[in-house]
């Protein structure tokens, strides 16, 4: 029982709150502790980089998760209203749904004033990409790849990981996620961050197919076209460098009938209907859509634990 009210707790205040500000944030404050050991990364050679970037997701898993868990054991032992209390803020801080709504929505409210400057500072918070060149076309085809590919890492995943293994393997995500959000990337530090990138692919497997999967569900009760959103995710997943975003994104472009393009890596399905602030305003709807249908299993899992047990 406490677990399902620790995650439906979490998910209230995930959906009422505005995200802290950084200096209150977990996450923020894991941000900086990676930033600081970068600091001592190698300059060269690729297994020095590979070994350093090993060992600072090792030891910073280790040194979040053991003191997370240990707190967490002594909570529920001395009050368990403190507990659960504890448990939904840690908890609620690996996951955004209303962060990723806002985000998108900036991007979408910009680019609806017609401001293309503020729609490409908006849109830092969602991809890595310049956008200093980006047009207005290329600002709604990235606010939609977004809202479908994070849906995975912002909400499906830390979820999927807390059902498995409890508030410890949410963390344990979020850490992984942050590490490849941050060093997993090409450029000076790519030997460095090798390992948090692989491991992100890793750990997003399954959620990021069951992320899609959801798209494609939430694609027919939207009454958008679920077919060709089946069609194009599983006829052009491949096409993506990563070995997930391309569900997600293969889905919601299918649904939707447009074309999502990150110049010079990717397009995704076709140019059936022109990408629009109508479009972007659906993306989110599935997005939404999905994450209740996926809030709905989680709470549907936990009801069924607790019956068996």
């Amino acid at each position: 029982m406490t677990d399902l009210l620790i995650f439906v707790i979490a998910l209230l205040l995930d959906l009422v709150l505005a995200e802290p500000p950084n200096r209150f944030h977990p996450v923020a404050w894991l941000g900086k502790f990676i930033s600081f050991q970068l600091k001592f990364a190698p300059g060269h050679g690729r297994v020095r980089q590979f070994m350093y970037g090993l060992g600072m997701v090792v030891v910073t898993a280790v040194l979040i998760i053991v003191p997370v868990a240990i707190l967490s054991i002594y909570l529920y032992k001395f009050n368990t209203v403190i507990y659960v209390l504890f448990s939904a803020y840690i908890l609620k801080n690996t996951f955004s749904l209303r962060g990723l709504w806002k985000a998108v929505n900036d991007v979408k409210n910009s680019l609806s004033l017609n401001n293309v400057t503020n729609a490409r500072s908006d849109v830092r918070a969602l991809v890595h990409r310049d956008p200093a060149s980006l047009s207005e076309l290329q600002l709604m085809s990235a606010a939609i790849e977004s809202c479908a590919e994070n849906l995975c890492d912002s909400f499906v995943a830390p979820l999927f990981y807390y059902a498995i293994f409890g508030l410890p393997g949410a963390v344990a995500y979020r850490i992984v996620n942050t590490f490849d959000a941050m060093i997993g990337y090409h450029g000076d530090r790519e030997y460095t961050g090798k390992f948090a990138a692989r491991l992100d692919d890793i750990v997003n497997y399954i959620p990021a197919r069951l992320s899609a999967l959801l798209i494609v569900v939430a694609a027919a009760i939207s009454r958008n076209d679920v077919k060709n959103a089946w069609n194009t995710m599983v006829g052009a997943h491949s096409k993506t460098e990563s070995p997930n975003a391309g569900w997600t994104m293969g889905a919601m472009a299918g649904a939707l009938g447009v074309q999502l393009e990150k110049a010079g890596y990717y397009i995704l399905g076709t140019d059936e209907k022109e990408l629009s602030i109508a479009a972007i305003s659906q993306s989110q709807n599935i997005m939404l859509m999905s994450a209740v249908i996926w809030s709905s299993l989680v709470v549907a899992r936990e009801v069924i634990s607790i019956a068996a047990g």
